[in-house]
Order: C-alpha cells, then sequence, then structure tokens
C-alpha cells in the first residue's frame, strides 16, 4: 500500500486546496509587480481565470480523491475478506491439529499411566520377591518351584519323582529315574544368596576377598551335603546335582571360584544353573528315548523269533496238505482207470446182446464163449 492510499482523503482535499490558494496568491504577486503596464481589466479576468482553473482542479482533485477512497475501500474490503478468510482456515487449521494433538496427548497419558501401573505391580512384584528371598524356606521353597516347573517340561512323568525318599530316610527334591547305568540321579536345590549379596556388596578388596571365601565355603558346605545325603550306593547314581535357581550366583561362582567347581566334580556332585539344567535334562530325555528304543527293539525281535516259529510250523501244515493232496491224485487216477475199464466192459456187453439178438440161444452161448474169454482176457491185460 502506497503512502497517498494510507493518508485520510479529507487531509488531501485540504491540503491541495491549500496549495492552490498559495499558488493562486504568488500568480496575483507575479502579476501585480509585472501588472503596471497592464490593464486592471485584464487582471481582473486573469484573476476570474486563475479562479475557475482553481475550482476545476480542486473538481478533479476531489473527482481522483473519491476514486482512489472508492479504489482504497474495495482493495481494503478485498484484503479484510483475504485476511478473515486465512485467518479462518488457520483456525480451523489450527483447531484440528490441537483435536490430534490433545487425542495423541490423551492416548500418551493412557499410556503412561498403564506403564505406571505396571511399574507399581512390578516394583510390588519386586517387593514381594524380596521378601520370599530374605527368608530361607521361602528361597528354598522358590529354587523348588524352579526345578520342578523345568523338569515338568522337559521330561515325561514316569521318568522323575519329587520330594523322593531313599533307603536313608533323606528327601530329595527330585529323583530322575534313569535306567542304570548309571540309575536313579538325585536333585537338590539351594539358594546361598546371603553371602552372594554380601559379595556384591563388598567396597575395597579386602572385604570382597573375605565375602568372596564366605561364598565358597557356603557353596562347598551344600556340595559335601548333597554327596553324602543323596548319594547311595547301590540305589542311586554315583552322581548328584545341585540346583542353583539364579544365573548370576551360577556365574560368579564359575567366573572367581573355579577351584570350588573342581572340589564339587570329585564330589561327584555337578552344579548347574537353570540353563545348565535344561540342557542336562534334554540330554536325560534323549537318554531315556534310547532305553525305550531299545527295549521295544528287544520285544520287536522276541515278537519276531515267534513269528518265525509260527511260519515253519506253517510250512510243515502245508507239506502235509501237500502230501494228502498227491495221495488224493493218485486215488482220482486209480478211480479214473476202474471206471474206464467198468465202461469198455459195459460197451462189450452191449454188443454182446445184439448179437443174441440175431442168432439162436445155442449159437449165442456157442460164439459167446470164446468172445467172452477172449474179452476178459484182454481186460486183464489193460
Amino acid at each position: 500500500m502506497s503512502v497517498l492510499q494510507q493518508v485520510d482523503p479529507v487531509v488531501l482535499i485540504a491540503f491541495g486546496a491549500g496549495l492552490l490558494a498559495v499558488l493562486g496568491v504568488l500568480l496575483l504577486a507575479v502579476l501585480v509587480l509585472r501588472g503596471q503596464s497592464s490593464s486592471t481589466g485584464a487582471l481582473a479576468a486573469r484573476i476570474s481565470q486563475i479562479a475557475e482553473q482553481h475550482v476545476m482542479a480542486q473538481d478533479r482533485m476531489a473527482e481522483r480523491l473519491q476514486a482512489q477512497e472508492r479504489a482504497l475501500t474495495e482493495m481494503v474490503d478485498r484484503r479484510l475478506g483475504d485476511v478473515s478468510r486465512r485467518l479462518g482456515d488457520s483456525l480451523q487449521q489450527q483447531t484440528t491439529r490441537t483435536a490430534t494433538t490433545m487425542n495423541d496427548l490423551r492416548e500418551r497419558l493412557g499410556a503412561i499411566k498403564a506403564a505406571q501401573e505396571n511399574i507399581t505391580r512390578l516394583s510390588q512384584q519386586v517387593v514381594s520377591l524380596q521378601d520370599v528371598l530374605s527368608n530361607k524356606q521361602a528361597r528354598g521353597a522358590f529354587g523348588e518351584v524352579q526345578l520342578e516347573d523345568q523338569v515338568k517340561s522337559a521330561l515325561p512323568p514316569s521318568a522323575y519323582r519329587f520330594q523322593a525318599k531313599l533307603e536313608n530316610g533323606r528327601i530329595a527334591d527330585c529323583l530322575l529315574d534313569l535306567p542304570s547305568p548309571p540309575g536313579a540321579i538325585a536333585v537338590d536345590a539351594k539358594f546361598p544368596l546371603e553371602s552372594y549379596y554380601a559379595l556384591r556388596a563388598a567396597k575395597d578388596d579386602g572385604t570382597r576377598a573375605a565375602a568372596r571365601k564366605t561364598f565358597g565355603t557356603d557353596v562347598l558346605k551344600h556340595v559335601n551335603d548333597i554327596a553324602r545325603r543323596y548319594i547311595v550306593p547301590g540305589e542311586t547314581a554315583d552322581s548328584a546335582l545341585m540346583f542353583l535357581p539364579s544365573e548370576a550366583v551360577y556365574a560368579e561362582l564359575h567366573a572367581e571360584l573355579p577351584e570350588i567347581i573342581q572340589k564339587s566334580h570329585k564330589a561327584r556332585v555337578y552344579i548347574v544353573s537353570p540353563t545348565t539344567l535344561m540342557a542336562t535334562l534334554n540330554t536325560i530325555r534323549a537318554v531315556l528315548k534310547d532305553a525305550q528304543m531299545r527295549e521295544q527293539a528287544g520285544l520287536i525281535l522276541a515278537e519276531v523269533g515267534k513269528m518265525a516259529k509260527d511260519v515253519d510250523r506253517l510250512s510243515q501244515r502245508v507239506d502235509n496238505l501237500d502230501k494228502h493232496f498227491g495221495l488224493a491224485e493218485k486215488d482220482i487216477r486209480e478211480i479214473r482207470v476202474s471206471a474206464g475199464k467198468v465202461a469198455r466192459r459195459a460197451e462189450r456187453i452191449e454188443e454182446m446182446e445184439l448179437d443174441k439178438v440175431e442168432a439162436s440161444e445155442d449159437s449165442i452161448e456157442q460164439a459167446a464163449a470164446p468172445k467172452l474169454a477172449l474179452a476178459f482176457d484182454k481186460g486183464e491185460r489193460e
């Protein structure tokens, strides 16, 4: 927008009128100065002409200012319409974006609330777990439950027993029933958590070394107890398993106390974690499957032997039947020979009866005697 479009039209009109008045006064002064040689009538005519021109100029200026005012008004209205439309579109878009943002914010607040509830529940569970792990009996039950879950998920029900009582009166947490050798393997869950926590909480090297030694002593005590209680000659295998229901405790033991692992191997007590126990159970399942296959193979061989005897017996009976068929065939052949002889004798008798009709009884007897004798001789030869 130009400077003239920004100025009020009334001010412009007043400014133009004042400018024309000043110009008229100046022109009049010039004419007065120069009009000594001119007449008064010419001066008046000139002044009248200047006044008319001044009025015409004012009219043209007013028309021009009115046209500019109309143009300015139209432009301002058009600009105001554009601004209103843009402002409305912007407000609508802003409202839409605000609604979308509020929905997103509401969803995120809901997700945050759900996450906060989950965190609260997890905190409660962690507190409950800490309460469980702080009690030795509850901690032992926790290890037994984890052991039971893993054994049930890996082996068939016929391959294990929980809280199995041995001949020496001891009760093992779990007894894996394997074929001999190796025999049943006892598994006992242990959780030396106090000494492990003391080891993790140690601040300096001296305290850490003392805590590590205590931790190793506790683990070795559990190993010796398992070897003494759950390895029974003649009833169980010559080895047992000690289950640590914590991978962290197992890793610390293997990383920092390898001598305890070696002593446990010498005592034939093998320490396992949840991961290594599952691998061990899978191996045991393969052994059980192989033993079952061998047992089934023995049953199959026994059945095959019985079937071979039945086949021999059937072969003998077929031979006997074949002999009976041979005798029957021989009898049939002999019957056919006898039937043929009877038929031929009947034919000869019929021929002799025809001769008897034509001859007399004496001549028949005389003629038939040699023929009959000849026929009987021939039949005997056949």
